[in-house]
């Protein structure tokens, strides 16, 4: 008997392509209308995504963009580490704004980040401050590291299957209190109160409870119907646990490869993969960064940018593109096509430098260097291209582009190899030139 062909792939791979912060949300916001499904497959509440929608701006954390969009699924997959205060203030701060979330589904087998997590995570950096040889990563403290450390460890970690089962919470939080109190003891910090944690983390549970599934069952039957789905990156691949600065890096693969991970969906589900990016550099936190300005153009990117954190309000740090970096990640994500966000940021500017080499020991390279010792040593090589004076936050199609503009973007598709599907000259929904 002949095998049945499998149904042609129709999902897409939203990936960032930098440290974060490129303009996702707004990116997941625009491809849901051509999506059934919406999913999340990665980090916590340390992720950020503003979207606007209208005169309306909504900042998003665990939840997928994709909620904005009404009559799709948004999916909390098992490679979440999910915060449920937070989460539960979200869906009530949506549902007073109007929105429908009666799409949510969260994953049976994502970990949950509980209040000793977050207290963990303070103790760690605080160690790092200071002491010879070491630095603070510059985590967010929301307990992201703890938490999926604990989920490697295999102990005392609790699922969010275990937000519904009483007597496994309660085992687990007690084992997490022994095994952490030694620790909080010494820092001079309050230790786990086990009834305390137990009786609040089922009460979010209760609320949570209808929306818990098991969601590769559910994802891997919407692409066997060919349904469509969309699955939607947090962090930016420069912060993968495997593949970017390490050790100044996120806790979760951020890139295509924590999909199979974060979902249980196979590879071979996911047709295209749109890399996000900004038309020029920022990072959060600590690490190296070649093209990072410390000056007043630097001052100007970040304010007309409005570039500071979605969940902390840190103001970001800010450089000229670094297409070293961004080749690295769209080689490693296979990458085929890009979104290029925030074009507009870079208006009246008379010159806009672009990094296309490093200069590292004295020696000239196109390979970006992802351990961050080695990063650290890597000297930029410009570019120059003509700046453009006028503001394009009105421009609705490519081709309106001042000259300037349309160069930068061209080169950036040279660059790359692959062109740029879309690009966003502000925060709208209405101010994106799709290709």
């Amino acid at each position: 008997m002949p095998i049945a062909s499998p149904i042609e792939p129709k999902s897409t791979a939203l990936i960032g392509l930098q440290w974060g912060d490129e303009g996702k949300g707004k990116t997941v916001d625009l491809l849901a209308s051509e999506h059934d499904a919406v999913v999340r497959y990665n980090g916590g509440a340390n992720a950020g995504h503003s979207v606007v929608v209208g005169n309306e701006r909504y900042k998003l954390h665990l939840i997928p963009s994709g909620i904005l969009y009404p009559g799709k699924l948004a999916v909390v997959g098992n490679g979440v580490v999910l915060d449920p205060e937070t989460f539960v203030q979200e869906i009530d701060g949506l549902r007073a704004r109007g929105v429908d979330t009666s799409g949510l589904v969260l994953s049976s087998r994502a970990h949950i980040v509980l209040p000793y997590h977050k207290t963990e995570d303070e103790l760690r950096e605080e160690s790092l401050r200071g002491g010879e040889g070491t630095q603070e990563i510059g985590t967010t403290r929301r307990g992201i590291g703890p938490c999926y450390a604990e989920k490697v460890q295999r102990s005392a970690a609790v699922r969010v299957e275990d937000l519904v089962r009483p007597d496994a919470l309660r085992a687990k939080v007690a084992l997490a209190a022994g095994m952490k109190g030694p620790m909080f003891r010494a820092a001079g910090k309050a230790e786990i109160d086990v009834d305390q944690t137990v009786a609040r983390t089922l009460e979010l549970g209760a609320k949570l409870a209808p929306m818990i599934q098991d969601t590769t069952y559910l994802l891997n039957g919407l692409i066997a119907e060919g349904k469509r789905v969309l699955f939607e990156g947090a962090n930016g691949t420069l912060l993968d646990v495997d593949h970017g600065t390490y050790p100044f890096v996120t806790s979760s693969n951020t890139g295509v490869a924590g999909i199979s991970s974060g979902t249980g969906v196979p590879p071979r589900a996911v047709k295209r993969v749109v890399g996000v990016m900004k038309a020029y550099s920022t990072r959060v936190g600590s690490g190296p960064m070649p093209t990072e300005l410390m000056d007043q153009t630097g001052h100007r990117i970040r304010e007309r940018g409005r570039e500071y954190g979605t969940t902390t309000g840190r103001p970001r740090r800010v450089g000229w593109l670094d297409l070293v970096a961004v080749k690295y990640t769209v080689m490693i994500n296979g990458v085929t096509g890009v979104c290029l966000t925030l074009l507009d940021v870079l208006a009246g500017f008379d010159e806009i430098l672009v990094c296309t080499h490093y200069e590292v020991d004295g020696v000239r390279t196109d390979r970006f260097p992802a351990d961050a010792s080695e990063l650290s040593r890597a000297k930029p090589v410009y570019t120059r291209m003509g700046g453009f004076a006028e503001e394009i936050g009105g421009v609705r199609r490519r081709s309106e582009l001042p000259a300037a503009a349309e160069r930068y973007v061209s080169f950036i598709e040279e660059q790359l190899g692959v062109p740029a599907e879309i690009v966003s000259v502000g925060p709208g929904r209405e101010q994106t030139l799709i290709a």
